[in-house]
């Protein structure tokens, strides 16, 4: 008989909304697969007691009673059961952000904006989604929780840092997750377990950070387990909050696409970054189905040349301005990484920013000028398959030796720097059985429709429906 956990987050929003099923019957289903898969994973964590979650979907169950008494609409996610990324602020849970020097954190006073922004929505917060250290890196492990592991191979990763949301979604022990992401930390993770995460325009999501709040580099979305279950998500975190500079990016109605006609700008290797020919093969394949199916696919590319230094001088300039704080007050327990990086960003000078800059300026104009010809652009996510669960990074793809942590990272970095959205889905998998995604680049602003052109990709190929056994 097929579980509740197993539904889409659409039809189950709807079918709560309709009073086909009830709030506390969905909570049941997915408290139910956590607790049978999530030792095994390890991606929920400071999960609050079952008590707690039964009681918020049985006051969900109340509101829908009285929505359809009185005639009234429902939030778009309400009833839906969902974990926040432990980055973030969530009221009476503890944010440890993976590190030991926040192990023992208190429970949170007040919820983040993206906490805030899921309980508008109808979203029931039941715990944390694992994250590495401070966000750091596309793998994630940490002294606090362990190592979130790959529902399709126990023992490989699940990526990061938004490694627990994706195992989540994957495993079917939550219909939606959130993420967040400046170098592939929604994007990685989601290829790694064959679950879909959008990286939106900067401004789309809101967010109550601090330091550069204009920042276009660090973003929050949706993970889910297809496009349409993130066009959903999306649609209920696309709320302006004045806290957030960047929200007021105006919304553009989508249209239904299809496959046939699509016109395709096709990147092997990101402008000559190493792809292992085991994922090279299978994008290969990818192109050929999507010309099969009526795509026009061609090589086209914007120019990325210089974009990985920019990228790590914005990147560990951004790490000094959200770690200084902490490391100067003498806060102990973080990773040798995260110092490097704060340090680096530290000794950051007024020329390499304004350089790093102008370098990011001219890659989002030259991406523009791509999609201007073509629909999207597509490149592959990573750069291998889900790596062993024991490494800490990946430090060789096909011959090209990397020295630290995030320099195999670049076919994300670099269309973080470009500034577009991107929506990771599925291209296939391996002869092993693993999963191999692509990334999916729109026009500036456009997620909507650029989600309406990864879901008929899905529905044309399947890939994104595939489940790991258990």
């Amino acid at each position: 008989m097929e579980s509740l956990a197993d539904w889409s987050a659409v039809r189950l929003a709807g079918a709560i909304a309709g009073g086909e099923v009830s709030a506390v019957d969905v909570m049941r289903a997915h408290l139910g697969r956590i607790e049978e898969r999530n030792p095994a994973i390890r991606a929920v964590v400071s999960q609050q007691p079952d008590s707690v979650s039964l009681a918020a979907a049985e006051a969900a169950d109340k509101r829908t009673a009285e929505a359809r008494a009185e005639g009234a609409s429902l939030p778009p996610l309400h009833g839906l059961p969902t974990a926040v990324k432990d980055l973030m602020d969530v009221a009476g849970f503890p944010t440890t952000n993976g590190s030991a020097a926040f192990a023992d954190a208190p429970p949170a006073a007040h919820d983040s904006v993206l906490a805030t922004l899921l309980r508008e929505a109808g979203a029931l917060v039941i715990g944390k989604t694992n994250t590495p250290e401070m966000g750091q890196g596309v793998l994630t492990f940490n002294p606090v929780f362990g190592t979130t592991v790959n529902p399709w191979d126990l023992g490989r990763h699940a990526g990061g840092s938004s490694g627990g949301a994706a195992a989540a979604l994957s495993a079917r022990m939550l219909p939606i997750a959130d993420g967040s992401d400046s170098g592939g930390s929604l994007r990685y993770p989601a290829a790694f377990c064959n679950v879909v995460g959008v990286r939106p325009s900067p401004g789309r999501v809101a967010s109550g950070r601090t330091g550069n709040a204009w920042t276009p580099h660090g973003v929050t979305g949706p993970m889910a387990r297809d496009s349409a279950d993130a066009a959903l998500f999306l649609d209920a975190l696309a709320v302006e909050k004045s806290v957030w500079p960047l929200s007021a990016l105006p919304s553009h109605p989508a249209t239904p696409v299809t496959v046939d006609g699509l016109r395709v700008a096709w990147s092997a290797d990101a402008g000559g970054l190493p792809i292992d020919p085991e994922i090279a093969a299978v994008h290969a394949a990818f192109a050929e189905q999507l010309a099969a199916l009526g795509a026009i696919v061609e090589p086209a590319e914007p120019d990325f040349a210089g974009a990985d230094e920019a990228w790590e001088t914005i990147e560990t300039f951004e790490f000094f301005l959200g770690g200084r704080h902490a490391v100067d007050a003498g806060a102990t327990g973080f990773r040798p990484d995260y110092l490097r990086n704060v340090e680096q960003g530290r000794a950051t000078t007024a020329t390499q920013l304004a350089d790093a800059y102008e370098r990011r300026t001219r890659l989002f104009r030259d991406t523009a000028a791509v999609l201007d010809r073509y629909d999207v652009l597509i490149l592959p996510a990573t750069p291998v398959v889900a790596p062993d669960a024991g490494l800490e990074w990946v430090q060789t793809v096909d011959g090209h030796r990397f020295d630290r942590y995030f320099t195999w990272q670049m076919l994300a970095n670099r269309l973080t720097l470009a500034a577009h959205p991107v929506v990771v889905t599925s291209a296939g998998f391996t002869g092993e059985g693993l999963p191999v995604g692509v990334q999916v680049v729109g026009r500036h602003g456009r997620e909507a429709q650029l989600l309406e052109v990864t879901r008929a990709i899905e529905e044309a190929t399947g890939w994104i429906f595939r489940t790991p056994s258990f």
